[in-house]
């Protein structure tokens, strides 16, 4: 019974999310979304033609585990846009009702907060990877050619993304009601992700005290698993660990998440009322 309610709450947050998009969907914000990934690609593969004469250093080729560079980049740049992505829409699903006016309707209404959330999340995927799709078109015009050594790892590595992502947006969705601020709060969390989890370079290149940290997020494995499937020719069972690594790390999340949940949604109430 529980399960089916979850279910349905999930669906209809789904539906309701997507007629909502539809009947009014800002296109000049998914332009912008897809823009910075794309001129990321693009500018990367200028300064390795113009800057690094189509050449990987000893250092990159280390600590990728490939020299296909643009291949590295394309990938990372994709996924770091993605999770930037999903973050704005999971991450602000509660402070978007709250200023709606309409969080308090929610926290009384009897559907648990998780299935919400879930919907909410499954919306942002399906509608994230039909912006993204546009990225191909941009990677294929640059003669960008993505090795896949893993297609069972590639996916296992999306979905570890994933779920890792939607770990961290139910507690930084807390913190973003309780504190009624959105943009300090996600415009630093997508730093330190950029920064730390090894999206665009390989982590080799940071100070040893920030590559124990970057460890701490499970975007960080997930990327591992993304990165090792695509261009560092690996295959599933090579990267099952670091797979197993981000799982757990993203349960740890979303239990500290859903702990900290109530105590953020009454802070919020109480700033409200």
């Amino acid at each position: 019974m529980a399960t089916a309610t979850a279910w349905r709450t999930s669906r209809a947050t789904t539906w309701r999310t997507w007629h909502m998009t539809r009947r009014a969907y800002p296109w000049t914000y998914a332009v912008g979304t897809v823009l910075p990934a794309a001129l990321t690609i693009a500018l990367g593969h200028l300064a390795y033609h113009a800057i690094g004469g189509g050449r990987t250093g000893a250092g990159f080729r280390q600590g990728s585990g490939t020299t296909a560079y643009l291949a590295y980049l394309a990938v990372g740049a994709t996924a770091y846009q993605f999770t930037v992505r999903l973050i704005l829409w999971s991450a602000k699903a509660l402070i978007t009702e709250q200023r709606q006016g309409t969080l308090a309707a929610l926290l009384i209404a009897p559907a648990t907060r998780l299935p919400y959330l879930l919907g909410f999340t499954a919306f942002a995927v399906l509608s994230s990877i039909a912006e993204f799709l546009t990225l191909a078109v941009v990677i294929g015009a640059l003669g960008i050619s993505i090795p896949v050594a893993s297609p069972l790892g590639a996916l296992a590595g999306a979905l570890a993304l994933i779920t890792a992502v939607f770990a961290l947006s139910v507690g930084l969705g807390g913190l973003m009601i309780a504190a009624g601020e959105a943009h300090i709060a996600q415009n630093t969390v997508f730093a330190v992700l950029g920064l730390l989890c090894g999206y665009t370079f390989p982590r080799a290149y940071l100070p040893g005290p920030l590559q124990w940290l970057a460890e701490a997020f499970p975007t960080t494995a997930a990327m591992d698993v993304l990165h090792g499937s695509l261009t560092g020719g690996h295959t599933l069972t090579d990267l099952a660990p670091r797979l197993g690594t981000s799982l757990l790390l993203s349960t740890a999340c979303l239990l500290l998440g859903l702990k900290t949940l109530p105590h953020a949604e009454r802070r919020a109430v109480e700033r409200t009322y």
